[in-house]
């Protein structure tokens, strides 16, 4: 049994890509908004265990922009870590788990072998 969770933004076209994937195929899910939510420590983990660092950080938003002007030179890896938990905006969208699986963005051919 699948248990799905979609970590995303009402904003974001690929997350409601996402939702809608698994609406046609009625695999149930619970969606969590990430800009209000956020992920937890553990979460993070979680998910950054399988598809890494770089998939998570949205490079192109303002957010992002802003602390790379202002921290660039004086950020470490583990300080920009906490940085992605304090601005969830930061996390590339959606974020879709299923257990200990998880993908970034719209990822189709990945759901699909799911079980």
């Amino acid at each position: 049994m699948m248990n799905i969770q979609i970590f995303g933004s009402s904003k974001s076209f690929d997350t409601k890509k996402a939702e809608r994937w698994f609406k046609e195929r009625r695999i149930k899910y619970q969606y969590i908004d990430i800009l209000s939510k956020g992920l937890s420590p553990k979460e993070y983990q979680s998910v950054k265990q399988k598809v890494g660092f770089d998939a998570l950080v949205n490079t192109k938003c303002r957010t992002y922009e802003d602390l790379e002007d202002r921290y660039q030179r004086y950020v470490t890896a583990s300080e920009w870590e906490a940085k992605l938990l304090e601005y969830p905006e930061l996390f590339h969208t959606p974020i879709v788990r299923n257990g200990k699986e998880a993908t970034v963005g719209y990822c189709p051919e990945i759901w699909a072998n799911w079980e």
